[in-house]
């Protein structure tokens, strides 16, 4: 089975997000906008995995572009938060490069896979 570059990605980001929550809750005690960056920085990694797991290129390409519309939603919580004051620019500035990174693979797998249909 071959490694997915962006499946590791995703999962990497995932457990960013996590941490991210836990200190932005225990530190910042900040719950809401919090809660929605969880959830879609989470879900980007489903997807993509369920991408993985496709029987059909329209379902691959489906599940990848849900993943890219979770990472979008996640750069408008991370946006959000950080205009908010809960996240400096440093830690806006790393955590917010690797949500645009996730952005432009899954955009562009998106892209082409719907293009080889």
């Amino acid at each position: 089975m071959s490694k997915s570059l962006v499946l590791e990605k995703s999962i990497k980001f995932a457990l960013r997000i996590v941490k991210l929550y836990k200190y932005l809750t225990e530190h910042k005690h900040e719950y809401v906008l919090s809660k929605q960056m969880l959830l879609s920085g989470t879900f980007i990694a489903k997807h993509v995995k369920a991408a993985t797991q496709s029987d059909s290129r329209a379902s691959f390409a489906a599940q990848m572009n849900l993943g890219m519309i979770k990472a979008s939603e996640t750069e408008l919580w991370l946006m959000l938060l950080h205009e908010g004051d809960f996240l400096d620019q440093k830690e806006y500035d790393s955590i917010n490069a690797d949500c645009i990174e996730l952005i432009k693979l899954t955009s562009s797998i998106t892209k082409t896979a719907k293009e080889t249909e």
